[in-house]
This record gives structure tokens, C-alpha cells and sequence, in this order.
């Protein structure tokens, strides 16, 4: 895991000063940002294997720019915030941030979380590519795509969408409960077992959008599987 590169974006410089000590003491590279435009524009010629983001930051503010990266990435995006009304958004992860942190934080915990993030996108499965009607996923990059009317296009997916999604593929008519996704697919979250119907439900909506209908049927009192069995 060392040598990753971190965006962090930061608009307080003692505490851009104090997370980046952490990180380099813990092997990572950083990169830092200011305001939402910087981050914007590391992130799109740096490539960073994740980001720490503050909402409330200068110019463009946090929430929007993890709009603009979910338009066309799957970075690992770490939310970070000190206002309760930013703390309702984000505790469903209804906007595509894989995980959040509170200020005041202790930053061995905001490594911690960085480095659990990581491991889970590093972790490769033996199949490179799976597919399943017009879904497939491609463990070699970490992307998923629906192939419709002969185009392949990419799905905006955060990291845990898109590690339900992998976990459900290889097995697409088996039902699985929501405990055993969140086991599987957030093993180091805090998160409680609703959160998956959260990240189910924006899987749902996401191939809808592509014209893609049926997926993600619901069990009732058991859980999820990713198609009916025809």
C-alpha cells in the first residue's frame, strides 16, 4: 500500500499540515488542494489513488467536486466535516463518498480509514472479467460497464457500489443478505445494514439510467440478489 498518492483537499493549513505529516510518516505520497477548483484539476492530471475532502472548502465546495469526480471516476473518496447538517448528508453516503470523518478527528484515525479504503480497492478477486447480461465488471481495472446497443459505457460507481456489484456477480440469482454484503463488501465500516439498501438502491437508479431494468430485485426478509433466475 506505500506509495499511494492522496489528494488532500484542505482549506486550514494546520490541519493540511497535520494530516500530511501522518501520511508520509505512513509511507503514502500527498498532493494538497486548497479550494475545490485546485482539486479538481489534481485530480484529473494526477490520477490520486484517493482523496481526502473537506466540504466546506473555497470556490467550488466539497460536495460539489465529488459530483464532478463521480462524473467520470471511481476515486475512493473520503469525506471530511465538522457541520451536523453535513453529517445527515453524508451518513447514508447518499452522494458518493465511500466513507466521512468528524472534525475535530484524531489523525490516526483518518489513516486508518484511508488505509482500510485502499485495502478493499487493491484487493483483486481471481476473475479479471465477468460479465452477466449487458453488465460487466473488470477487476484487472476496477471498472464496470453496460454494453448496450453495441457501446461500452462506463458506470460512475463509488467503491462500495462497485464492490456490491462484484460480489454479486459471480453468483447473480443468489439471494444475499444484507449482513453477509456489508461483511463482504465494508468489512472495516462502522456502517450499520441499511447503508446497503442505500448503495443497492443508487445501483438500482445507476443502470436505469442506462436502460438497463430488473437489477437488484429485493428478497423479501432475506436481502438482494442481482437478477431473477429466468
Amino acid at each position: 500500500m506505500n506509495n499511494n498518492l492522496v489528494l488532500l483537499v484542505e482549506d486550514e493549513p494546520a490541519i493540511a499540515r497535520i494530516l500530511d505529516g501522518y501520511l508520509l510518516r505512513e509511507g503514502f505520497r500527498t498532493v494538497q488542494a486548497a479550494d475545490g477548483e485546485t482539486a479538481l484539476q489534481h485530480h484529473a492530471l494526477l490520477k490520486p489513488d484517493i482523496v481526502l475532502l473537506d466540504v466546506r472548502i473555497p470556490k467550488i465546495d466539497g460536495f460539489a467536486v465529488l459530483a464532478r469526480m463521480r462524473q467520470t471516476s471511481a476515486t475512493p473518496v473520503i469525506m471530511v466535516t465538522a457541520l451536523a447538517d453535513d453529517i445527515d448528508r453524508l451518513s447514508g453516503l447518499h452522494l458518493g463518498a465511500d466513507d466521512y470523518v468528524v472534525k475535530p478527528f484524531n489523525p490516526q484515525e483518518v489513516v486508518a480509514r484511508v488505509k482500510a479504503v485502499l485495502r478493499r480497492t487493491l484487493e483483486r478477486p481471481d476473475t479479471v472479467l465477468r460479465r452477466f447480461g449487458a453488465i460487466e465488471v473488470d477487476f484487472g481495472s476496477h471498472a464496470a460497464f453496460v454494453n448496450r446497443d453495441g457501446e461500452r459505457r462506463l458506470l460512475s460507481l463509488t467503491l462500495s457500489e462497485f464492490r456490491i456489484l462484484a460480489h454479486m456477480i459471480r453468483h447473480p440469482t443468489q439471494v444475499f443478505a444484507r449482513a453477509d454484503i456489508l461483511d463482504a463488501c465494508l468489512p472495516e465500516s462502522d456502517a450499520l445494514v441499511r447503508t446497503v439498501d442505500t448503495h443497492v438502491s443508487n445501483l438500482r437508479r445507476k443502470l436505469e439510467e442506462m436502460g438497463e431494468t430488473g437489477f437488484f430485485p429485493a428478497v423479501r426478509g432475506v436481502g438482494y440478489r442481482l437478477a431473477d433466475p429466468q
